[in-house]
């Protein structure tokens, strides 16, 4: 590749940016007025991790909300990273520590950048460092765009355009998906590792054998190094999150590390004993202040967790019609809509979609998914039954479990179609009814939620939901024949009766929840019919129609 500047003033410009920013940055350890001998250290640490560990219990608790950490492990090649870690590890218990290990790669299709690593994510309670991570995936995709930009434009000094434009975007989502992270009590610590390009370029001639980059660069090019330098400057500028730790001297950046490691264990832990946790980021994770969302989905009366009124239930959801079909006629119309919907989902050229059903008990839900994938090959989709959390799935983010079952190009499953009967909307639904979760975490939900499903939809996802309604008489009709019919018997149980005594409480959770996240990127299908066939159509028509909008 080639600059209208020679090759020395390229490396001096990238040689500049760098020590400009990381001057700025690269302020003395704020422990250091604190900073412990070794074994001072080593015990604080294991004292740490084991008080961490013990705040998870087997059981929920309303007076403390264990934490995970996150370390997030990033930066220049040879600057100390794998010692560090390596030295943490055997400071600490190392069965208590997890670490994880990842290389840059393109971004998959359709889904957003930090999806493929949601598995990964520790457990309440857990320490867990993650080399890599969504930012190797970033960083290896703006890598790629600037490289080719600069090999194909000759004459152009600094391709900034494309790549910043990107990578401010990226970077605003990834914030964002992080502060949620950390309100669902998984705290995040960002260390990025720094040296200077002569001693980055002295490393790379010594006898010691390279670890895999995690980027996927040539370390050895000048000009490579310099165009990162000025990536690692933007998104350094970005987010002021980043803890960047001198990796001249390795054993003082092993030990710095350390050093916040602690610091951030210490926090968690803190976080973790307070019975206001779940709130300490409320105001810094409303919808306002997310530029991930488009202009349209933003709802700006419904950000105040402290000011929440309930809406006025609307009157499809209170006037619920009776409309009649002939049998044939509905088997017919039947037919040729379930055709028409096996021909538009394979026409997606691979796109995901998700399909959300919610309702009240027995409104029909089974049914209609029952009707949706009869002309589908089995192979095609997935169908997740959502009921009560797993004890694992507590001790994680609240929507990781949901976050897990997405359709996902990094695993060898052929399905790319996922159906959730029940969803993500238990936060506002189930969970605030029945008060199994603080006032201010299913509040919080609604935008938490809102975010998820655009950015879903930003990644080409296409999200439908769908809420089903029938009145209270057609419920205990339904819920009698079930308790009559022997192969039904298996659909009622006791918690569809106590649900039945809150019906009011459910319309109004249910008014609420669709006020507030019926977005312009996902909005929500409401099917209010005590006629089963009829709502069946719907749902197919509806689907129709939104893959017909997005193909």
């Amino acid at each position: 590749m080639s600059y209208n500047k020679s090759d020395e003033a390229q490396k001096a410009t990238g040689i500049q940016i760098e020590k400009q920013m990381i001057d700025q940055r690269l302020t003395p350890n704020p422990l250091s007025q604190f900073s412990l001998d070794k074994d001072a250290l080593r015990l604080a640490l294991v004292t740490a991790q084991y008080a961490l560990r013990d705040t998870r219990q087997q059981t929920t608790s309303p007076t403390h909300k264990p934490t995970g950490l996150l370390v997030l492990v990033n930066g220049m090649e040879q600057a100390g990273k794998g010692t560090a870690v390596k030295q943490l590890r055997q400071w600490v218990d190392p069965r208590l520590l997890k670490v994880e290990a990842t290389i840059g790669h393109p971004p998959l299709a359709y889904q957003p950048i930090w999806q493929a690593h949601t598995q990964a994510m520790p457990r309440h309670g857990d320490v867990m460092v993650y080399f890599g991570n969504w930012y190797a995936d970033l960083l290896y995709h703006v890598m790629h765009m600037a490289t080719t930009a600069m090999q194909d434009d000759e004459h152009q000094v600094l391709p900034i355009t494309k790549w910043q434009d990107y990578l401010r975007q990226a970077l605003r989502q990834l914030q964002v998906f992080e502060r949620d992270l950390a309100t669902n009590q998984t705290k995040l610590l960002k260390c990025w590792f720094h040296v200077e390009v002569e001693t980055l370029q002295a490393r790379l001639k010594d006898k010691e054998a390279d670890p895999q980059f995690l980027y996927q660069i040539d370390w050895g090019d000048s000009d490579v190094v310099a165009q990162f330098n000025r990536v690692a400057a933007e998104l350094l500028r970005q987010q002021d999150d980043w803890i960047v730790i001198d990796g001249s001297d390795k054993s003082q950046a092993a030990t710095e590390f350390c050093h916040q490691v602690l610091q951030a264990m210490q926090g968690a832990l803190a976080s973790s004993m307070s019975t206001h946790a779940s709130a300490d980021l409320k105001s810094d994770v409303s919808l306002s202040d997310d530029a991930s969302l488009s202009d349209d989905d933003r709802q700006p009366n419904f950000i105040s967790v402290e000011n929440f009124v309930s809406v006025d239930i609307p009157e499809q959801l209170m006037d619920i019609k009776n409309p009649d079909i002939d049998k044939s006629d509905y088997h017919k119309q039947l037919a040729n809509k379930q055709s028409e919907l096996a021909e538009l989902l394979r026409a997606r050229k691979g796109r995901h979609v998700v399909f959300a059903f919610e309702g009240m008990d027995a409104a029909g839900k089974g049914g209609a998914i029952k009707r949706l994938v009869a002309p589908l090959d089995p192979r095609e989709y997935q169908i997740y039954n959502i009921g009560a959390p797993m004890l694992y799935e507590l001790q994680h983010p609240y929507l990781w479990r949901f976050w897990t079952r997405l359709p996902n190009e990094q695993t060898d499953r052929m399905s790319r179609i996922a159906i959730f009967d029940r969803t993500w909307y238990g936060r506002v639904l189930v969970e605030r009814v029945e008060a199994l979760i603080d006032e201010s975490e299913w509040q919080r939900a609604y935008d938490e939620i809102n975010r998820f499903e655009a950015e879903l939809m930003a990644a080409g996802t296409i999200v439908i939901k769908y809420w089903l309604a029938i009145d209270k008489k057609e419920q205990l009709k339904r819920f009698e024949d079930r308790r009559k019919t022997p192969h039904k018997q298996y659909k009622l149980t006791d918690d569809d009766w106590r649900n039945r005594d809150k019906w009011s409480d459910y319309v109004q959770a249910a008014a609420d929840m669709l006020a507030r996240t019926n977005t312009t990127s996902a909005p929500w299908c409401v099917i209010a019919t005590n006629q089963k066939r009829h709502a069946r159509l719907q749902v197919l028509d509806h689907a129709i129609a939104q893959l017909k909008s997005h193909l």
